[in-house]
């Protein structure tokens, strides 16, 4: 029995010291949005709601190319467990980073045109589509930084990108309350605001990681189409993934905002305190990933194994305390973003639902994780795809269409699709394992 314990603890070590750093980043990443709503919900309810909404249908563009770049990761974690040499990827890795750039760039901006078209309160229409005009020209800062990023975490480096992510927030605080609020000669810009404060950090971000690579960059090495394809074909079937899941999020929110402008800010409120919730689990997910590639491509599937149930411990038993805590302390909680009361009845009877949520987040990261180290992407969307817009999508079309529970219903359907992938990739992943034990991969 100790040397079981001996053997988690040990396991665990490892997979902190790597997910440790990641997880700051995903921290770093969360305050950010977490300080914007803040600061947005300090100064007014409709700019909250025209922020949520802009956001939701940004987010939703960005993440398919975002995940595409997931992929660079995994496939040099796999390569390096190999004993093959990825350095000459960096350059190949850049311009990858910037093409994605520039066409999800083109594409959010070409989304603010569709906004007069939602039905949305007039008076959000041109505040939303101001944010999205100012935030689209991010993406080059998102996609570079996010590019360096998965490279040099493909050789376990991990601490610049992630804690350059956490010291940003204090800019991103300080820029906040400047351009959103007036400073100076600086004048009030609301939302406005905050577009300007986001497209300044995430510039910034990128350029100092930038200037961190530069001296690694070999310019005269050829341009590598060939793994550039190979990022592209792994990694679209997770930005696939990640789309139909950031989508069934965002929708929420647009149809939120559709129905009521307080709808929409609550969601808004609820997403960001189940994204600062999620940090933990997706930090060891990403690290476990990581380590199932590299261990994957050197042919040992033992040490996959004791990865996997470690990391599924570690993060069940996490959420299961977070849960506790948003069942006890609801109103605190919910008190902390704002103290209207519109919005406080609105999202108190929410937070149950929430609570229970989170363990069936954790539950389905870590088997997402573990396919995706074993580079099953197009399978880790097909589960996403089922457990959201099949399962999901027909409880939430029934809770909401026939018994009229709203964003009550809406919650209870994500729920229900968590657990629903949760269940169907531990099946396929243990599975897989099996087929590895036996020689047939």
């Amino acid at each position: 029995m100790k040397t079981a314990i001996n053997v988690y603890i040990r396991y665990l070590k490892e997979l902190l010291i790597l997910a440790f750093p990641m997880f700051i980043g995903s921290l770093g990443h969360t305050l950010i949005g977490a300080t914007d709503v803040l600061i947005i919900a300090k100064y007014n309810i409709k700019s909250l709601a025209a922020v949520s909404i802009a956001n939701s249908i940004f987010f939703t563009i960005m993440i398919l190319g975002l995940g595409i770049l997931t992929a660079v990761s995994i496939i040099l974690s796999n390569l390096r467990g190999a004993k093959q040499k990825t350095k000459k990827y960096l350059l190949s890795t850049l311009i990858l980073s910037i093409i994605l750039a520039l066409i999800f760039s083109l594409l959010s901006y070409l989304s603010a045109f569709i906004i007069p078209h939602l039905k949305l309160e007039a008076e959000l229409v041109p505040y939303i589509q101001e944010y999205i005009y100012i935030v689209s020209v991010s993406m080059f800062g998102i996609f570079i930084f996010e590019g360096i990023k998965q490279f040099l975490q493909s050789y376990e480096i991990v601490k610049l990108p992630n804690y350059l992510q956490l010291s940003s927030v204090l800019l991103n605080l300080i820029a906040d309350i400047v351009f959103v609020f007036g400073f100076g000669i600086i004048p009030s810009m609301g939302s406005k605001g905050a577009a300007i404060a986001t497209l300044t950090v995430r510039m910034l971000m990128a350029l100092i990681l930038y200037i961190y690579v530069f001296r690694f960059i070999k310019f005269k090495s050829p341009v590598d189409f060939s793994y550039m394809k190979t990022i592209v074909k792994t990694g679209t079937p997770i930005g696939i993934a990640l789309l139909f899941e950031f989508s069934a999020f965002n929708i929420i929110t647009v149809l939120a905002g559709i129905e009521s402008s307080i709808y929409a800010a609550v969601h808004s409120i609820l997403i960001t305190i189940a994204s600062a919730t999620f940090m933990i689990p997706f930090a060891i997910s990403t690290a476990l990933s990581v380590k199932v590639a590299y261990w994957f491509g050197a042919k040992k599937p033992e040490e996959v194994k004791i990865y996997s149930y470690t990391a599924l411990y570690t993060v069940l038993g996490f959420m299961s305390l977070i849960s506790l805590i948003l069942a006890v302390f609801p109103k605190e909680i919910i008190s902390f973003f704002t103290s209207d009361n519109k919005v406080m009845t609105v999202a108190l009877p929410l937070i149950s639902i929430v609570a229970a949520y989170q363990i069936f987040d954790g539950f389905q990261c870590v088997t997402g994780g573990i396919l995706k180290g074993f580079k099953l992407t197009k399978t880790v969307t097909l589960t996403v795809l089922t457990g959201y817009w099949i399962i999901g999508a027909s409880v939430a079309y029934i809770l909401v269409s026939k018994y009229a529970m709203s964003l009550r219903g809406y919650w209870f359907a994500l729920a229900i699709s968590l657990f629903s992938m949760g269940f169907i990739q531990a099946v396929i992943a243990k599975k897989y394992y099996k087929k590895i034990l036996t020689g047939n991969i």
